[in-house]
């Protein structure tokens, strides 16, 4: 007998956003199995695609490449994968032989609703359950929504689903959606609820479903993820909505083996990939926006929250919810070109550091060890000397420049005095407009893409004394990084940064950018290194 409330875990369909779909065989067939154990009603096991199918992955070709994932059927589960409207022929499906998958969810937009309901019947056909996912549901008025229920009394499908895309909705918004369609969906149909986590709201949401349709006696669907993993903000967690049907609906999902799942199959990409709530994707929910529009933002221009909100705010809500990326470039330079007037800025710099030499200290553990070298240094050749991204007590400083909020913030609060005593640099990711004792400089100006760290805050740095002409800089502090924190900084409290801990590789890029910034400067700037460092184009150190 079917349960009234029935929990699909969507882990591995969702969290293949995160990982590429590369959860690697084991994990796959472990999160099943043990998912299964659990008493979890629906497990979703991945997506099929039009594509060959790559062992250790849940993009999946056809429904008997997941055989070996599931192998002996647990008959409490219904074992599902979802397809996108438009990206699977289902012409190529093959027929339901219950060895492997016994239901296939579709996932439409609402521009496309009819469409996307049409193919559960070629579903049906091949033998499988139907399901359906009508993406950005908080986009269809009333009027729209009692149409789409119409469509799908007419597929009878095994259940239609209510799906945040956008991390978008409130308590009120649910309440008028699932209001009308439960009104208007004929009973034997289940509604399901698909959240995100963009406002902190996926699992109070998920709750609030569950208890509407149990007032009513609709059967339902509640969507879930272990540990919540799912793209950009995450879904309501397994463990939590497990325990909430545990508690109050006398349900009997068994938490330890769920627990056992994420101890054995969780902690490394927790440790690995990052999901779930963020200032960034609150702004994408905030506004309805599509999260690739904040991984744009974020990955190309380092786009602070501000600036991320005011960008997203100045596009009307039917961009906002598509990733036109040649739009979004648009919107951020004209944002930018109207916030920040930097020939002020360069003027006085360039009269300051024009034809001078100057010392960058940069964050490095040098900065301690070799601090009599560098005071030498200081004392015969009296430079300008610019402190980057970080500021010590035991030197002083013309000016200091930050690359980033987070280490401007940093230095502000845990030095003020300092921090009040010298001029500031910044580059307009940070402010648009500077205290007077700030300069602010245009960001573009500063960074040459075509590496994932683009935005090193020693190159940076390099680049604008390039653009200032400054004829000679030294360098100290620029090690490289280590593994341990305490061993790359002068200040180990400094906030750290962290590639996914490729700190080789970390180490490489910037080497690339540094060599490729020494040869655009051939001849105009001479560079010096005061203290050692991983980036001297004569030396080269593993870590």
């Amino acid at each position: 007998m079917e349960r009234n409330i029935q929990l699909l875990d969507c882990t591995l369909r969702d969290g293949a956003y995160i990982v590429d779909a590369c959860f690697g065989a084991p994990a796959i067939k472990g999160m099943i199995k043990r998912l299964g154990d659990a008493n979890v009603d629906i497990i979703e096991c991945g997506w099929l695609k039009d594509q060959s199918y790559k062992e250790g992955t849940t993009y999946y070709h056809q429904p008997s490449d997941l055989k070996p994932y599931i192998g002996r059927k647990n008959k409490r589960c219904i074992y599902a994968a979802m397809i996108d409207w438009d990206r699977y022929d289902l012409k190529g499906l093959q027929e339901f032989n219950n060895s492997s998958i016994d239901a296939i969810r579709i996932v439409f937009p609402k521009e496309h609703f009819r469409q996307g309901i049409a193919l559960g019947e070629l579903v049906k056909q091949k033998g499988y359950q139907v399901y359906f996912q009508a993406a950005n549901t908080l986009a269809y008025s009333d009027a729209e929504l009692a149409e789409l229920a119409q469509a799908v009394n007419l597929a009878q499908p095994k259940c239609l689903s209510v799906v945040d895309t956008f991390g978008a909705m409130d308590g009120e918004d649910l309440s008028r959606i699932v209001t009308v369609l439960d009104k208007h969906v004929q009973k034997n149909i289940r509604l399901g609820f698909h959240s995100h986590n963009n406002q902190q709201l996926s699992f109070a949401l998920s709750m609030q479903f569950v208890q509407m349709l149990a007032k009513s006696g609709r059967s339902m669907v509640v969507d879930a993820s272990l540990c919540g993993m799912g793209r950009g903000a995450g879904n309501t967690a397994t463990e939590l909505a497990a325990g909430f049907l545990n508690r109050k609906y006398t349900y009997n999902y068994d938490l330890d083996i769920v627990m056992d799942a994420i101890d054995m199959y969780m902690g490394y990409f927790m440790e690995h990939y990052t999901w779930g709530y963020s200032v960034p994707y609150l702004i994408a929910g905030m506004y309805g926006a599509h999260v690739n529009n904040i991984a744009y933002l974020r990955d190309n221009y380092r786009a602070n929250a501000k600036d991320m909100r005011n960008i997203i705010e100045s596009l009307p809500q039917e961009d906002r919810r598509k990733y036109d990326y040649s739009l979004l470039e648009e919107k951020y330079l004209e944002y930018q070109d109207k916030a920040v007037q930097d020939e002020d800025s360069l003027e006085c710099l360039k009269r300051e550091i024009g034809g001078q030499k100057v010392l960058l200290l940069l964050p490095g553990r040098s900065l301690l060890e070799q601090r009599e070298r560098i005071e030498s240094y200081i004392i015969e050749h009296r430079p300008v000397v610019i402190g980057v991204n970080a500021v010590l007590k035991m030197y002083s400083y013309d000016a200091l420049f930050f690359s980033s909020t987070v280490r401007y913030m940093y230095a502000k609060e845990a030095y003020p005095d300092l921090f009040c005593r010298y001029k500031k640099i910044l580059p307009s990711n940070i402010k648009t407009k500077g205290e007077k004792d700030e300069r602010v400089v245009h960001y573009h100006r500063l960074v040459k893409r075509g590496w994932e760290h683009f935005d090193n805050a020693g190159m940076m740095c390099l680049r604008l004394m390039d653009k200032l002409g400054a004829v000679h800089v030294a360098l100290a502090g620029f090690d490289g990084f280590a593994r341990e924190h305490e061993k790359s900084y002068a200040d180990p409290s400094l906030p750290r940064i962290d590639p996914g801990k490729k700190w080789e590789a970390l180490n490489e890029e910037i080497r690339e950018m540094f060599l490729d910034f020494q040869q655009s400067v051939a001849g105009a700037m001479e560079i010096e290194f005061i203290t050692e460092s991983k980036y001297r184009s004569d030396r080269r150190e593993k870590i």
